[in-house]
């Protein structure tokens, strides 16, 4: 019966393009200290301040998922829908950020996050930085390796898809500067 576990683990792995080898050499102290002074020291400002505001939110909504917290990622939806009209004239932002508060469950919530970054993805992109950086990262195995984005301060990978079950799953996909 526990044949199974070492091909099932090498699939994921190659699914995922292999992301232990990177998690591995993150350990390393001299990798260590230089990951933790740079996520200390950076400031991550958006040149439109209502789009800053939703940010801030969206990193809350992000790590809630991630965690499978179904009230938390309410919550964070719930200031995003208010502070998005500010930030998207189109109204798309808005309404992902509501069908995120009305999901029932985690894995509703998470269909929704991802036509939440459809919108968002594109205003960071449209809005530029005045400073910082921000990590356009993907999953290539959501929604039935379809795949799906989302937005991060650090280049390290904390799967929002799908939480603990592949939390490093995943990639950077682009930096936006």
């Amino acid at each position: 019966m526990k044949q199974w576990i070492l091909p099932a683990a090498l699939m994921s792995l190659a699914a995922c393009g292999g992301n232990a080898p990177k998690q591995a050499d993150a350990t390393k102290p001299e990798d260590t200290t230089a990951t933790v002074t740079t996520a200390a020291t950076a400031t991550v400002s958006l040149k439109n301040d209502a789009l800053n505001a939703v940010l801030e939110h969206y990193e809350k909504l992000t790590e809630a998922l991630v965690k499978g917290d179904v009230s938390g990622a309410k919550v964070a939806a719930a200031a995003i829908e208010v502070g998005a009209p500010a930030a998207d004239a189109s109204g798309k932002l808005a309404e992902s950020a509501k069908a995120i508060g009305a999901a029932a469950d985690i894995d509703a919530q998470r269909v929704a996050y991802s036509s939440l970054n459809d919108s968002f993805i594109g205003l960071v992109k449209a809005s530029g930085m005045n400073s910082g950086e921000l990590h356009v990262e993907f999953c290539p195995m959501a929604f039935d390796n379809k795949g799906g984005r989302w937005i991060s301060k650090s280049k390290d990978i904390r799967n929002p898809y799908f939480g603990d079950e592949m939390l490093t799953c995943g990639s950077v996909e682009e930096t936006v500067k």
